[in-house]
């Protein structure tokens, strides 16, 4: 078996698979390999698979596949595998912090301190307790986030259409969810019927004040729409981990918008997931190797 590691995973990996066969990380032998492992810098595209003759599986550590043009893969009859569950608990504790971080004002608190500045009487906080939690998609990453948001004592709901229970959200209209939710969190794939559904429209259906938090993909929001909406009022906050590119193009509006907390993309990064996605590789590898 003859692995490329084309993107970054954890440091251990490349050891653990060297009983598997040869494993590399130059991108240069694409060629070569019969086995591809991607996160999400690397785009398997039809130009992708051209220089790849050889290939029969690629395995995406994390959760979506939208990095991985699937039609193309059964074309040529490569398998495409995904590791969802290992990603999980690192990406749920992300949204919970930039949902903390919103209300506490945690950025401009430190700022201040690094300033001179003690904005004790200035920093006015509010708290999660008893407030509306709207998920939008709630399958394996949005279910972690409400077990965390029910645990500080928040009201969850939820809008899937894929689900008609869920032992802890509330599952509601998207109507509904927009109206009532104080937060609204995002956890769905990018679909032709995900993208840019945050727009103008549906941001005039939401609360005054919302706080937005997204760490499921950059393309469900239009930016020039949420942008003018933080410049308004409307909404009052947006934490965000995803863009449209990583990094976001110098001209995506919501780099310059108010009141915006941003991470680079850094949700599933965590050391402790590396090691799990490493570990469904693993077991992937060892099931095809007999």
């Amino acid at each position: 078996m003859k692995i490329l590691i084309a993107d970054a995973f954890d440091a251990k990996l490349p050891d653990r698979l060297a009983v598997f066969g040869e494993v590399w990380t130059d991108p240069a032998r694409l060629g070569d390999a019969e086995v591809v492992l991607v996160r999400s810098k690397t785009k398997v595209t039809r130009e992708y698979l051209e220089g790849a003759p050889n290939l029969k599986l690629v395995i995406r550590g994390g959760v979506g596949l939208d990095n991985v043009d699937k039609a193309a893969c059964t074309e040529r009859g490569i398998e495409v595998l995904n590791t969802p569950q290992a990603s999980s608990v690192a990406v749920a504790e992300l949204a919970m912090a930039l949902m903390l971080a919103v209300p506490n004002h945690l950025i401009a608190a430190h700022n201040g301190m690094t300033e001179g500045k003690f904005l004790k009487n200035e920093i006015k906080r509010t708290e999660l307790f008893r407030k509306t939690l709207g998920l939008i998609g709630v399958g394996l990453i949005g279910s972690e986030v409400a077990k965390r948001a029910a645990a500080f004592g928040m009201d969850v709901i939820a809008f899937d259409p894929f689900l008609t229970t869920h032992p802890i959200a509330t599952l509601v209209s998207l109507d509904d969810l927009l109206s009532r939710s104080d937060y609204i969190s995002l956890h769905t794939p990018l679909t032709d019927q995900t993208r840019g559904m945050i727009d103008a429209a549906a941001i005039s259906r939401m609360k005054d004040g919302v706080i937005l938090v997204n760490t499921g993909r950059g393309k469900v929001i239009v930016e020039p729409d949420l942008a003018a909406a933080l410049a308004a009022g409307k909404v009052r906050a947006y934490a965000t981990d995803v863009w449209y590119s990583d990094p976001p193009d110098p001209s995506c509006p919501l780099l310059s918008a108010p009141n915006v907390l941003m991470t680079p993309h850094i949700g599933a990064s965590s050391k402790e997931n590396l090691g799990r996605i490493g570990d469904v590789v693993v077991q992937i590898l060892s099931a095809r190797a007999g």
